[in-house]
């Protein structure tokens, strides 16, 4: 163990860094955080509706293995580049060893802006589950203000948990990953044992729903694509394998294995779970009225202990989910902080006496919670829009942050020195899939989500809904993507190109190296 650890000291001092984190993660423990911020039973819950409306059981039944694959494709392209390079500043610091100060620099602001967005998302999906919950058990009204407090609360335990409990935190990923086990075979058994009848097989991989808003016409180009979401959003922030690697044994081939492994088996997990709330999916009308809400599906599938006990199952999984979504976060702020990207990074960067970036823990919670605030307004389709629109911003930021360092690595071709986990030659076709994937993906998920969220759009007397545009149905994931390149760039440019010079060597290598072995 002690040589191990030397090993991975030498390698970090290779890259440039000292050893200030505390390497005291396992393998295990490096797959388990990704596996839970993945969490099966957080995406495959909270986004269940975007499927249901946009595409129906086909976007579900067909949408989840084949974004799967690709989603996997793109995990094995970023597991060969984390076994070269394990730093905690993960594919931000691939992007600059691999290119120039400027590919360091977009890539790390749209780690971090992503980051920060899957944190939000999934502790505002935990919150509103917290609340139904609690409505279930203990008659806590469900509203808009009272899921964002609920929020405000998971958020502040979050940043507690992972401040004071530093050692604690791995071994509540290994039990998170037994929870979505676990939890998600309860669940499944429950829709398969516990209504009386079942739909087909034709319906579950056959039917198609549009409860978009936007014509039939645009079906198969437009709004199934966009149901795609529930998968994309789903399989993501996978990264904390890397941003975790200056804490884990044996990082070159751990971290690679379970990065690409908590993918592979987060994609048949959720698939299961997903088939099984599609059969248990009998009452078709009741579904669409409530926006395509899973929980539709459970009351009216199951007796009402059943339902709730679901409900439970997946807002503690969702905790969990939340939990390690703050780990990665703070630790890609802290990483960015030191190498003086981020505003204010001397105090971000700094670790307290347990070796925890408390400050970017912080940092990282209180941008989450603003970004959020438009979930406090109601959408006129009674969709959670302004939800969607922050998953939007995750999927966006970080698959763009996933594509610069596997475009850099293709445009290295030989010179790429790999580390002991490597794709060999078919780095070259799976980088090219990787990126176009994300291309596309990228283009369709900063589109409108609603009729009533296009620009200078009227209501169509053609139908019964309001479709006029209006702005809390605006899919702002644009604005605030658009944004963040349009500020970073200008930074870029009158600024930071001045004195930016990617990843900052915190260590002396010959020196570092000849003490460890002494």
């Amino acid at each position: 163990m002690a040589q191990a650890l030397d090993d991975d000291a030498k390698r970090l001092a290779e890259l440039g860094y000292k050893q200030e984190l505390s390497r005291t993660w396992s393998g295990f423990s490096n797959f388990a955080i990704s596996f839970s911020i993945i969490s099966i039973l957080a995406g495959c819950f909270t986004t269940f509706g975007q499927a249901w409306n946009n595409g129906g059981p086909i976007a579900i039944s067909w949408g989840w293995p084949i974004i799967s694959m690709f989603i996997l494709i793109i995990g094995l392209c970023l597991s060969e580049l984390v076994s070269a390079y394990p730093t905690a500043g993960g594919i931000y610091w691939w992007a600059a060893k691999m290119g120039k100060p400027i590919h360091g620099w977009f890539t790390g602001w749209f780690n971090l802006i992503g980051l920060i967005a899957v944190t939000a998302s999934v502790d505002y999906g935990c919150a509103t589950f917290l609340n139904i919950t609690l409505d279930r058990f203990f008659g806590f009204e469900v509203s808009l203000t009272n899921t964002f407090v609920l929020f405000a609360i998971v958020l502040v335990l979050h940043a507690l948990i992972n401040i004071f409990s530093h050692r604690l935190i791995s071994v509540l990923q290994n039990v998170s990953v037994w929870w979505h086990v676990f939890g998600a075979a309860v669940v499944v058994l429950i829709l398969i044992f516990g209504p009386d009848s079942h739909q087909s097989m034709s319906f579950v991989f056959t039917e198609t729903i549009n409860n978009s808003g936007f014509s039939s016409g645009s079906f198969w180009i437009y709004v199934l694509p966009l149901g795609f979401l529930l998968t994309q959003y789903t399989i993501t922030g996978f990264d904390a394998c890397a941003h975790v690697s200056e804490e884990t044994q044996g990082a070159a081939t751990s971290a690679a294995r379970g990065l690409w492994q908590s993918i592979f088996y987060s994609a048949i997990g959720g698939w299961v779970l997903l088939l099984a709330f599609l059969f248990a999916a009998t009452n078709v009308d009741e579904i669409n009225n409530q926006f395509g809400f899973v929980g539709a599906i459970f009351d009216t599938a199951v007796p009402g202990n059943l339902a709730n006990a679901i409900f439970a199952i997946s807002t503690i999984g969702q905790f969990f989910c939340g939990m390690s979504c703050v780990t990665s976060m703070s630790r890609m702020t802290y990483a960015f902080s030191r190498d003086g990207a981020v505003p204010g990074w001397r105090l971000w960067s700094k670790v307290d006496k347990n070796r925890t970036p408390v400050n970017a823990i912080i940092f990282g919670c209180v941008a989450a919670l603003i970004l959020t605030l438009p979930a406090l307004y109601q959408a006129p389709t009674g969709t959670p829009l302004a939800f969607y629109a922050v998953v939007s911003v995750a999927v966006i930021g970080l698959y763009i942050a996933f594509a610069i360092p596997i475009w850099l690595r293709l445009r290295m071709g030989d010179a790429f020195q790999p580390g002991p986990w490597t794709l060999g030659k078919k780095y070259k076709v799976m980088g090219w899939i990787a990126i176009i994937e994300i291309t596309i993906v990228s283009i369709y998920f900063i589109l409108p989500l609603a009729p009533a969220g296009v620009p200078f759009n009227s209501d169509n007397p053609a139908t019964e809904a309001d479709e006029s545009f209006t702005w809390t149905a605006v899919n702002y994931a644009p604005i605030v993507v658009g944004a963040m390149v349009l500020g970073v760039g200008l930074w870029w440019y009158l600024s930071a190109r001045k004195w930016f010079t990617g990843p900052r060597r915190t260590v002396d290598t010959t020196d570092s190296v000849d003490s460890i072995d002494a």
